[in-house]
């Protein structure tokens, strides 16, 4: 049974198999046996790269196995198509473009095995993009909110200096009439004399302009922060709300730019063998010598050929006979007296008919 089913994945014909040495049989066993694993190994490849792209097991299993049936079709009709011939020349220039297609298969296979095999290395090359992204996520969203922030602190500053400079001043006018009563600056009279008190008033004027300044410039400050405030909140809220999709840059097309980082070698090493594995049967076949199965496939094509050609040719030369025959016939026919004298009287008819015609309608003209 399992004989038989090897022998379809192979492509054999299994009735001229079934008449072959069991030497032979167990050949194109080898062969299908090939074929048939190359197909699971494309199956699991593919439903792991599918499964990182629709990350369900179902889906992915379903298109895995399509793929898989895919490729098992493919390497069955290579296989089957490669004919031996007497030259081993003409053997590998039929199966060059069948060559070709096998690499193209063995890297579709080998790619998603390959991030499956390098997972733990992959992660962290993708860990170090988030971490790269994420940081430069924080500062261009900080650019859109730096340029406000930057402006209400210098306008909470311009506030405090505001406040500043009256201070300023208001102690300075304190100095002045404290110095007026010691009598050590203005009049330079000892106590509490009318200068003294315009000074003292100056400054308590000052005074309630600086109180009041405080609270007014103070309540500002107080609304400057908060806008700040929920200026920073509004920036941690967007980063926040971007890094889920910071989080999710790890699909398909992520995780081959990470493979591609990683020091070629060991991705090579691993195309290299399903390289191996999918021209495997190819590669059997070209080096195998011209067995009984072959000679007797040959045969069978030779016997369709040689049948078919004398058909055409039969064909061929009944067209040539019937066409000669033809010829002879109407050769024969036009030395015929009474033939030539019939048709004569039929023309010298058709003519006066056509002359009574054309004078009955001149006539009816006039």
């Amino acid at each position: 049974m399992l004989l038989r089913f090897f022998i379809f994945c192979s492509g054999a014909d299994a009735d001229i198999l079934a008449t072959c040495s069991k030497g032979e049989r167990n050949k194109y066993a080898g062969i299908g046996a090939t074929v048939f694993f190359t197909a699971v190994m494309a199956f699991i490849a593919s439903g792991y790269a599918l499964y990182t792209v629709f990350d369900t097991i179902y889906t992915s299993i379903f298109f895995g196995f399509i793929w898989g049936l895919l490729i098992f079709n493919l390497d069955r009709y290579i296989v089957s198509t490669i004919k031996k011939r007497d030259s081993f020349k003409s053997e590998l220039l039929q199966a060059a473009p069948r060559i070709l297609l096998a690499v193209i298969i063995a890297v579709v296979i080998s790619k998603p095995l390959e991030m499956k095999i390098f997972e733990k290395e992959i992660d962290q090359v993708l860990l170090e993009e988030k971490n790269a992204m994420t940081l430069a996520n924080k500062e261009q969203l900080a650019l859109q909110y730096t340029p406000t922030v930057e402006a209400l602190e210098q306008d909470i500053q311009a506030l405090k200096d505001e406040v500043a400079k009256k201070e300023a001043e208001t102690n300075a006018l304190y100095d002045t009439y404290i110095s007026e009563a010691e009598g050590t600056a203005g009049t330079g009279l000892l106590g509490k004399g009318p200068v003294y008190k315009e000074k003292r008033e100056k400054h308590d004027a000052y005074l309630a302009e600086l109180n009041a300044l405080k609270a007014t410039n103070g309540e500002k400050i107080i609304a400057l922060e908060n806008q700040i405030a929920a200026l920073g909140q509004d920036y941690e809220k967007a980063v926040i709300d971007s890094q889920p999709i910071i989080e999710g840059f790890d699909g398909l097309m992520a995780r081959v730019n990470a493979l591609g980082k990683l020091p070629w070698f060991p991705s090579f090493f691993i195309f290299l063998l399903f390289l191996a594995i999918e021209t495997a049967p190819i590669i059997a076949k070209l080096l195998a010598p011209k067995g009984e199965y072959d000679y007797k496939f040959e045969e069978g094509e030779s016997v369709v050929a040689t049948w078919v050609t004398q058909k055409v040719e039969q064909r061929k030369l009944l067209l040539a006979t019937d066409g000669a025959l033809n010829d002879q016939i109407y050769a024969d026919i036009k030395a015929e007296e009474a033939l030539y004298r019939y048709k004569k009287e039929k023309a010298e008819e058709l003519l006066r008919l056509q002359a009574d015609a054309f004078h009955n309608v001149q006539v009816k003209g006039l």
